[in-house]
């Protein structure tokens, strides 16, 4: 082995493994932006995690074609007999040839899917109408929101699949087998995981139909909460206390959603039989319109107060249902707000509210009996 055969296959390491810094520093940035725009759309919670194990990988593979690029020219300078005999020419001719195509497909792929995530993210243009209502722009900026969040996955997910194929082809790779064996696998998923299917099949419709959205209060089976995320297999909510529940899509049976489009606060309010309630009802109107002109509490209403009338009788009071029209979520804050003010304007016009009956049991020591003694007093 002389220099001249040395030289050349060091100059060829050293070009493999400067090529694999290079396309590392361009890969970790392309990676690092990828990963920090997922998280900030919500697709991915750990953007920081997902890019280090993508770049340790990505790492990886480079490292291990350098090495094995620089081996091979290595071997070939040395004059190792078996080794393959790998040319600049056949490089340059591999590079203007499959390498170019290979180029095409992946510059393709990018842009298509560039142009699908902002045909996505320009939904609002087309569907949310300029005449629209604050609150009806809100509730489709909602629903665009979490679908855009689904077909910017489902999207992806198609062009690297249709991607990697044309790649594939390539190598010269037949790809016949692979769409067969994903065809069986298919069926094979389909009938060993039919809760799974049954699962994204109806989120898709619920997500479709636009039954719940991101930020809206339900119940799904008893359990209430915000819903913090809408995926095609479950449905999170976050409850009251902080509680995170995990429903799957294929086991709702009974979803009530408390915020689509407007809300109502509603108040059951006892009044005593001595009471006039036509009286009563002039004091709640008067307290719904102070409220409405409220600086704060002003914008969360949306229709006077509604008086419903009397639901039922009590045995020391009468029950007068009465409900406020409000922005979705503000029912809760609207009504404590309108139940404070009810007890000031109450104390304020004298209004008692009204007794309680109490029933006293006295038993004598030497008696088994006992004797009861209704009475009614105020507490």
């Amino acid at each position: 082995m002389t220099n001249t055969t040395l030289l050349p296959a060091i100059a060829g390491a050293l070009a493999a493994a400067l090529l694999v810094w290079v396309g590392l520093r361009f890969a970790t940035r392309a990676i690092d932006r990828f990963a920090a725009r997922l998280e900030r759309e919500g697709v991915l919670d750990e953007g920081a995690l997902f890019a280090t194990r993508l770049t340790r990988f990505v790492r990886s593979m480079l490292w291990f074609v350098a090495l094995l690029v620089a081996g091979l020219v290595m071997l070939r300078g040395i004059g190792v007999r078996g080794a393959p005999r790998v040319s600049v020419e056949e490089v340059v001719g591999w590079l203007m040839g499959p390498g170019l195509r290979l180029l095409v497909i992946g510059t393709s792929a990018y842009l298509v899917a560039r142009l699908v995530h902002f045909l996505i993210d320009s939904l609002q243009i087309f569907l949310v109408s300029r005449d629209s209502s604050p609150t009806d722009l809100l509730e489709r900026k909602k629903r665009i929101a979490t679908l855009g969040q689904l077909l910017r996955v489902v999207a992806t997910l198609l062009v690297i699949g249709v991607a990697t194929l044309m790649a594939l082809s390539l190598f010269n790779v037949d790809i016949r087998p692979i769409l067969t064996g994903a065809g069986i696998a298919g069926l094979a998923v389909g009938f060993g995981a039919q809760n799974l299917v049954r699962d994204v099949i109806a989120g898709f419709f619920l997500i479709l139909e636009d039954q719940v959205r991101l930020g809206d209060v339900v119940s799904i089976n008893g359990k209430s909460g915000l819903v913090e995320a809408i995926r095609l297999r479950t449905i999170v909510l976050r409850g009251h206390d902080g509680t995170v529940h995990v429903i799957p899509n294929g086991v709702i049976t009974d979803l009530s959603n408390m915020t689509k489009d407007f809300s109502y606060a509603v108040l059951d309010i006892a009044i005593p039989y001595e009471q006039d309630v036509d009286a009563v009802e002039n004091v709640l109107r008067a307290v719904a319109e102070d409220l409405r002109k409220d600086p704060v509490q002003g914008s969360h209403i949306l229709e006077p107060l509604e008086v419903l009338g009397v639901e039922a009788f009590g045995e020391t009071s009468v029950q007068l249902r009465v409900r406020i029209k409000t922005v979705p979520i503000q029912q809760w804050t609207v009504g404590r707000e309108f139940r404070r003010r009810i007890k000031l304007a109450f104390e304020a016009r004298g209004i008692d509210f009204p007794s309680r009956p109490v029933t006293i049991r006295l038993k004598s020591p030497g008696r088994p009996s006992t004797d009861e003694l209704p009475a009614a007093e105020k507490i």
